[in-house]
């Protein structure tokens, strides 16, 4: 068995940015900073990458829904992970962040998003705190922010905490806590690719679907 996600998991400090760097970390971004937004979604579709917060619907083709155009577009990381017994996301997070910013960054990339958020269940505050200094890194080193690398692409992400609400989970009432509002499940139509976080389009995958795309960029 090869492992992708959780290769050397165990490396000392491979929660840190100069670690994840001198395994390659981020190289996967300069190579889709170099494709369009078609050629990213191209290759998530032909990945057949599924959704691993249990709907295993295609991310590719969820990525192909957001409309075209100008308009704020969202990404929201789910990294609420409140099912009983669940912690392969937070293991994720706490050892190798990097992998899921990165991630994120690309996705972005494909939807022509510039804002994203990470959803992270309240009761991770091991995590989080991993997570905010992993974010800060990478804003430092240009991987976030305006103008990444010299691209002209934009993104802002943003680590939320939620404060505990098991149905946060789902991804609709993961929207309405970001807004500020009490958590509840939306009404489907219209879907969140359409009308999301904020009424703008909006991607929403969890940590682990989200942590798979770099590999998918960098080997097809």
């Amino acid at each position: 068995m090869t492992h992708l996600l959780f290769k050397d998991i165990d490396e000392p400090g491979l929660n840190t940015l100069e670690v994840y760097e001198r395994r390659g970390g981020y190289s996967a971004l300069r190579k889709a900073l170099r494709m369009t937004h078609d050629q990213i979604v191209d290759e998530l579709e032909q990945s057949n990458l599924r959704g691993r917060g249990g709907a295993g619907f295609q991310m590719g083709k969820k990525a192909s829904f957001l409309p075209r155009g100008d308009m704020d577009k969202y990404l929201c990381c789910n990294a609420d992970e409140s099912e009983p017994g669940a912690f392969k996301d937070r293991e994720l997070m706490q050892r190798n962040p990097h992998q899921l910013i990165e991630g994120i960054a690309i996705s972005s990339l494909a939807g022509g998003i510039g804002h994203a958020f990470i959803f992270i269940r309240g009761e991770y505050d091991k995590q989080g705190d991993i997570l905010d200094e992993a974010v800060a890194e990478a804003y430092a080193a240009g991987y976030l922010g305006k103008n990444i690398l010299g691209s002209g692409h934009d993104l802002e992400l943003v680590v939320h905490r939620g404060a505990g609400a098991y149905i946060c989970g789902e991804e609709t009432a993961l929207l309405d806590a970001l807004e500020g509002k009490r958590g509840n499940p939306r009404l489907k139509p219209p879907f969140p690719a359409v009308q999301g976080l904020y009424g703008g389009p909006t991607l929403i995958n969890n940590v682990e679907t989200l942590s798979n795309v770099p590999h998918v960029v960098a080997n097809g």
